[in-house]
């Protein structure tokens, strides 16, 4: 029953930035592990970013330093700021409960990063 929508994709310029937002429904949210995933053609998802019920963050080691996932529980958002984007960042970005709360995989947003 618990599902996400995420918006905010488009193209980008190689170095350019972006934020994705992610909105969540249900009242349970402020308990739920939340993660960023992206899968590029041809590849397998992957989780990019997460971000834990009380905040403590974690990343993979291809958008360290890059990336920054936030939450507020409040508005039930979950939001991805992403800077000095790599043609390697292209996919289609998800968001998802890691565990509890894992809802079924929606559209996605297309990021492109192409000069």
């Amino acid at each position: 029953q618990v599902q996400f929508v995420e918006s905010g994709g488009g193209l980008v310029q190689p170095g350019g930035s972006l934020t994705l937002s992610c909105a969540a429904s249900g009242s349970g949210f402020s308990d739920y592990f939340m993660g960023w995933y992206r899968q590029a053609p041809g590849k397998w998802r992957e989780l990019a970013a997460s971000i834990s019920s009380f905040g403590t963050t974690n990343y993979a080691d291809s958008v360290k330093g890059r990336f920054t996932i936030s939450r507020d529980n409040a508005k039930n958002m979950v939001y991805l700021q992403m800077k000095s984007l790599k043609p390697e960042d292209t996919a289609v970005y998800y968001c998802n409960a890691l565990t509890v709360g894992r809802g079924s995989w929606g559209q996605g947003t297309q990021v492109t990063v192409s000069s």
